[in-house]
């Protein structure tokens, strides 16, 4: 279990995502990214063609647990076989938000990025990863196609980035305490306040996308099409919504271990976690469950991208083919505790365990709106209104916490 330590938060402090470009090409699926973006266009960076011989170095900046080398667990390693396979030496930085991803992948000094759904729009606006020609990529192939040419992945039906690993954001609740057991969102929101005091919210910003995408099937008026894709008359319910829940939530989580006790505890009796969470929980005897609510529920699925500026291009998709191949990908979604990207990863992972993270399981993925970086540029593809970025978020969750 000692992976849990290594469990990413995606709480940012992000910018708004601007400016557009040329279109970056053809090539890697199909052309969804284009029209549900808006219109939004990547600048005009080139794909590699070709690969060559590998360049004996390897950068990496990863989310903790991506890139594990034996130093954590010596029975835990993926980086040194690569090394030993390609010759390429591997450099490891983690990293602990997904904004100071972004900054360091600016600064041109890392080949390659696990980026999650809130920053890998920002790194292709930005001109800071190129565009990924799949077909050098031989395990692609076997990537579940629901986790491909998605709108956090892909612009213009072009690919940025190999699919790693995905999750949703799930419902927990105290079995001793709340029944009937919940099945709807409305228990950390309009029910709230029969858990007063103890119910938990994530700590972030992207949190707000959790009260739109209740409020997108409980207030159909407010039109909200896309959680991530929000006007200022539907930020504004959500921050209202989350406002109305703040007067009942004891505790904002960000760190598993508080979540954890608190529910050991019973200051926490109903709120959001992960799977994983809610696994070590039931190993430490705390009395709970967790759902995918009726509604749907937010998530992560995080990408390997490559650096527009890499000087090893040959070692970096070497790289992106070995960490998705069945062995690395298996070993490193039981790691981190997320549903792996490869189909045949689990043949080789634990019994019962894509089962546990619904691996492959399509009609349980589509229930799952992965975090994605709201932009200008309605995501939802309006264009008769400008939608509220990041920046615009951040500001109103200063606001929501007070």
């Amino acid at each position: 279990m000692k992976r849990t330590a290594m469990i990413a938060t995606a709480g940012v402090l992000a910018l708004a995502l601007g400016g557009c470009g040329t279109s970056s090409g053809d090539g890697g699926g199909g052309a969804t990214g284009s029209e549900s973006q808006g219109g939004f266009t990547a600048p005009d960076v080139p794909m590699t063609q070709e690969l060559g011989d590998n360049e004996g170095s390897l950068t990496v900046l990863a989310w903790p647990g991506y890139a594990e080398d034996g130093s954590t667990d010596k029975s835990v390693d993926w980086v040194t076989p690569f090394e030993k396979e390609t010759g390429c030496q591997v450099e490891v930085k983690y990293f602990g938000t997904s904004d100071e991803a972004v900054n360091l992948m600016k600064s041109g000094q890392y080949d390659v990025v696990s980026a999650s759904g809130d920053a890998s729009l920002r790194l292709i606006a930005g001109g800071d990863v190129a565009p990924v020609n799949t077909d050098l990529i031989p395990n692609y192939a076997d990537v579940w196609s629901f986790l491909k040419d998605r709108d956090w992945n892909s612009v213009d039906g072009q690919m940025y980035g190999i699919p790693h690993g995905y999750g949703a954001n799930l419902l927990m609740y105290n079995t001793d305490v709340v029944s009937p057991a919940p099945t709807s969102w409305s228990a950390v929101f309009d029910d709230a306040s029969s858990y007063a005091g103890k119910v938990t919210a994530y700590d972030s910003p992207i949190y707000i996308a959790d009260a739109a995408l209740y409020l997108a099937k409980t207030q159909p008026d407010l039109g909200i099409e896309d959680p991530y894709a929000l006007d200022e008359d539907q930020l504004a319910a959500a921050v209202d919504l989350l406002k109305k829940q703040r007067e009942d939530v004891g505790e904002y989580w960000s760190d598993y271990l508080k979540e954890i006790q608190a529910f050991k505890t019973g200051d926490s009796v109903v709120g959001t976690t992960w799977q994983v969470i809610a696994n070590l929980a039931k190993d430490e005897k705390a009395p709970v469950e967790a759902v995918l609510p009726e509604e749907g529920a937010t998530g992560w699925s995080d990408t390997w991208m490559v650096s527009s500026k890499s000087e090893h291009p040959n070692c970096a998709y070497a790289w992106m083919d070995h960490i998705i191949s069945p062995e690395a990908n298996a070993a490193v979604a039981q790691w981190f505790g997320e549903a792996p990207a490869n189909e045949k990863a689990c043949d080789l992972a634990a019994k019962g365990f894509c089962d546990t993270y619904h691996a492959g399981d399509e009609s349980y993925a589509e229930q799952i709106h992965y975090w994605t970086t709201p932009i200008e540029q309605c995501l939802d593809g309006r264009t008769d209104v400008t939608c509220t970025t990041y920046q615009d978020w951040t500001q109103a969750w200063t606001e929501i916490k007070g």
